[in-house]
């Protein structure tokens, strides 16, 4: 394999023949959403940039204003270091900050380039990408539920060659990193989508959707058997210089010896966790609601249980790991690294509030700075045990 090279990045969509099938307005179950909105930071009287985190030594001094930092203020802010990087053993893929979007909520970086300053993100972890288009599954793909909501999208995209020529150009353009997140439904799949990217001007990494179906195995996922994602991590791995993320399902009993298996392999950074799998109903309750039956669960509903597999993760791997899952506030951000992840990425909530995870991110400035800190590396890890917890083999720490 060739040597390791840091990446660095600067600052029409054809599907087929089935391209009319992509054109279905997905049907939405409407429900009152568990993620609302927010306009601004709040920030006390005096001026200083405030955030609720719970347990910050900032107090909360009342209704959010508009005030905005002094010269001062926005000079000792500017020198907070929120720099992560997620492959620091092959070659380097350095973020500005921890805060990421995630894939499928964030189109290709595009789609919000005139609503949100993609800019000043952490990096774009970009919509799932196939070798070959795909139009997805059937309509509704779509519903929410009380806590976040049921997406049942299939992976529809234009495929990998389309992405690079309608889009690697723009990438190359942007000072953002945007990652790819890859697909496939066999080994050979991943890594010829992996060798078309490597070398893509603008292209600065590769996420492995691992919780797809392998062919090869009578439709089991990668991501619940250990040896299938040691697997497809290695041959990806053998096959691009790209920094390579690797995304865990927590559709598993234990999902520490995958975890485990996957930075052997070679991967550069856990991403965790996917969706959870789910299901909703009719209204006259004769079928399932969505098209495709199943759907993933994301949203705030599933926050605890990504915090347990982040928690988990970071006492076996020692590769950096990347927080997912009902990121909706500071609070959430500041728990997910305090479990162990070095970044996170913000999906469903993105849908009600776009400019969310640009504002995370000063938000995590303004907490540091409050805090007395030069930088956020000192708020990873603080929840995690001194000592590693016993394998969940008989999954005895989940009883009640």
């Amino acid at each position: 394999m060739k040597a390791k090279r840091t990446v660095i990045t600067f600052g029409d969509m054809r599907v087929g023949k089935d391209s009319d099938r992509s054109k279905r307005t997905p049907t939405v179950r409407k429900v009152k959403s568990a993620i609302v909105p927010v306009d601004r930071i709040k920030v006390p009287g005096a001026g200083r940039p405030r955030v609720e985190t719970g347990g910050s030594a900032v107090a909360d001094l009342g209704a959010p204003t508009a005030v905005r930092p002094t010269l001062a203020e926005q000079a000792a802010l500017d020198k907070i270091d929120l720099s992560v990087d997620l492959a620091p053993e092959h070659g380097g893929l350095m973020l500005a900050n921890p805060i990421m979007v995630a894939s499928g909520t964030f189109g290709y970086g595009v789609e919000y380039d005139e609503v949100v300053d993609v800019q000043r993100l952490g990096a774009i972890c970009c919509k799932g990408t196939t070798l070959r288009p795909r139009a997805g599954n059937p309509p509704p793909r779509v519903t929410e539920t009380p806590g976040g909501m049921l997406n049942s999208i299939g992976l529809q995209n234009p495929g990998v060659d389309a992405v690079i020529e309608k889009y690697g150009p723009l990438w190359q353009g942007w000072k953002v990193p945007v990652i790819v997140n890859i697909a496939g439904e066999s080994i050979e799949d991943y890594v010829e989508v992996a060798r078309r990217l490597d070398g893509v001007p603008g292209v600065a990494g590769i996420e492995l959707n691992i919780s797809c179906p392998n062919v090869g195995k009578g439709g089991l996922q990668f991501a619940i058997d250990r040896d299938a994602a040691r697997a497809v991590t290695a041959a990806v791995r053998r096959a691009t210089d790209l920094p390579l993320l690797v995304k865990l399902s927590p559709n598993v009993a234990d999902v520490r010896p995958i975890a485990k298996a996957i930075e052997e392999a070679g991967a550069d950074a856990i991403t965790a966790i996917n969706t959870l799998s789910g299901l909703a109903v009719s209204a006259d309750r004769t079928r399932a609601f969505l098209g495709n039956t199943y759907g993933g669960l994301s949203g705030p509903a599933i926050k605890p249980v990504a915090l347990r597999v982040v928690y988990e993760v970071a006492q076996v791997v020692s590769i950096p790991i990347v927080g997912i899952g009902g990121v909706t506030s500071l609070a959430d951000v500041l728990d997910f690294m305090a479990c162990g992840a070095v970044a996170v990425q913000v999906g469903t909530a993105i849908f009600a509030d776009p400019e969310l995870p640009v504002r995370l991110g000063d938000e995590l400035r303004a907490e540091c700075l409050a805090r007395g800190l030069s930088s956020c590396a000192p708020l990873v890890g603080t929840a995690l045990p001194k000592r590693a917890g016993a394998p969940s083999a008989k999954g005895a720490e989940y009883r009640p």
